[in-house]
């Protein structure tokens, strides 16, 4: 058995565009069930860790909401006006959405939030620690305290939310500082940053967002706590906004001066970005696909970029690969539960490679640029993520036990029949 080496170069020179040869290992012993445990739960960075590597790859903290999604809609209601979805899908919301982005690449991922008391907290604990594997330890249940619900309308170029919640009891800062130790942080540029100041001073890579500034004053001061930072990855109108600038060229360069790597994303036009670090830059165009829903693409892109960045690839692969997960992501519906996990890309790779070798030019075009992926993607079986479902499941309806086999939900899984 092969395991494909993480290695961005492979072996070959600066700027080479073929993707790393697979490396052998000695196979490791299968779990009772008969599958290979590195391969099902496939581990990206398993080349670059070492005994004394800190236990988490990402430590997160924020809102978590129960999103419910409704999509295939031409266009949104008039006012009193009743319309039939399509779609519709229940998912983990806010920052879960970033975990669950992180974790589902293979990314060892900490999530530091608040949890209340009913069926919903319930069920998105159990998604996020039991089917994403995301350390929960920082996390923290109140009771009394019910769970914060967001609405979304998608259409095919547009959406809206509702949403209802309310703070926490209490700050969850403690518990975030005493968390498993993470080489790097996701966090909200405008939020609470005392905690996130203190984990770069521990060496924490910080990757920082912002969001979108109601008041319009987009006020520059807001940048200063990128003093701290290792990254920054705003939106197109964000950066613009801050920067005073015309153009998302001119936003990434402005933000160059501010933080080490400045990556501006600008939709379906493709992403720029300067990385002060490596001394690269680079503009990545976007893949073009059919959008389902946005929720969470720009979660996904971030964690693939955190992935790209920790694995060391070169800055132009980090976009491809960033942006490549986005795509996958937005032709599912919501949030979280959209983000892909390594079957699916291993899927997309393998059906681009085929019509590409059958002689088609525009997939032997996007081969070309994606080549990195034949030695990255698992060459065995692998686990499928789970999608977005119109509602959740109570505990009684998901348990083994006195279960109607029926009734259990099946996981879908990837197989490579090379």
């Amino acid at each position: 058995m092969t395991e494909p080496s993480t290695d961005p170069s492979g072996g070959a020179e600066p700027g080479d565009e073929q993707g790393p040869s697979a490396a052998s290992f000695a196979a490791p012993a299968p779990s009772a069930d008969g599958r290979c445990d590195t391969c099902w739960n496939w581990d990206p960075l398993a080349s670059t860790r070492s005994a004394d590597d800190r236990p988490l790859d990402v430590i997160l903290s924020g809102t978590v909401f129960y999103d419910l999604v409704f999509s295939g809609l031409s266009r949104m209601p008039n006012p009193g006006e009743e319309l039939w979805s399509e779609g519709l899908g229940s998912s983990p919301g806010g920052i879960a959405n970033l975990a669950t982005a992180a974790a589902r690449l293979g990314l060892r991922t900490g999530l530091a939030a608040g949890f209340g008391d009913d069926a919903m907290a319930d069920w998105m604990w159990d998604v996020l620690a039991d089917q994403e594997g995301i350390d929960l330890s920082a996390s923290k249940r109140f009771a009394d305290f019910h769970s914060p619900i967001t609405v979304a309308i998608s259409t095919d170029d547009d959406r809206a939310m509702v949403t209802h919640g309310h703070h926490l009891p209490e700050s969850l800062d403690t518990q975030i500082l005493a968390a498993p130790s993470a080489k790097a942080a996701l966090v909200d540029l405008a939020g609470e940053h005392h905690w996130w100041e203190q984990l770069a001073a521990r060496g924490t890579k910080v990757w920082a967002d912002i969001g979108f500034d109601s008041t319009g004053a987009w006020d520059v001061k807001d940048l200063d706590p990128l003093e701290h930072c290792y990254a920054f990855t705003p939106n197109s109108v964000e950066a613009m906004a801050y920067t005073r600038t015309e153009s998302p060229s001119a936003a990434a360069r402005a933000l160059s001066e501010k933080v080490g790597l400045a990556i501006v994303t600008d939709g379906a036009r493709g992403v720029y970005a300067i990385d002060g670090h490596t001394g690269e830059e680079a503009y990545c165009p976007a893949l073009s696909v059919p959008a389902v829903d946005p929720t969470g693409a720009g979660d996904v892109f971030a964690a693939a970029s955190v992935l790209g960045d920790l694995a060391g690839w070169p800055l132009m692969q980090r976009l491809r690969f960033a942006s490549l997960c986005s795509a996958i992501a937005v032709q599912q519906h919501g949030g979280a539960l959209a983000a892909p996990g390594w079957a699916d890309l291993t899927d997309w790779w393998r059906t681009l490679a085929e019509s590409s070798a059958d002689g088609d030019l525009e997939a032997a075009y996007v081969a070309e640029k994606f080549a990195f992926l034949d030695g990255l993607v698992p060459r065995h079986e692998t686990r499928a993520v789970h999608r977005a479902e119109a509602t959740f499941r109570t505990h009684h309806q998901v348990s083994p036990s006195g279960a109607n086999e029926d009734s259990m939900p099946t996981e879908r899984i990837r197989v490579d029949r090379d």
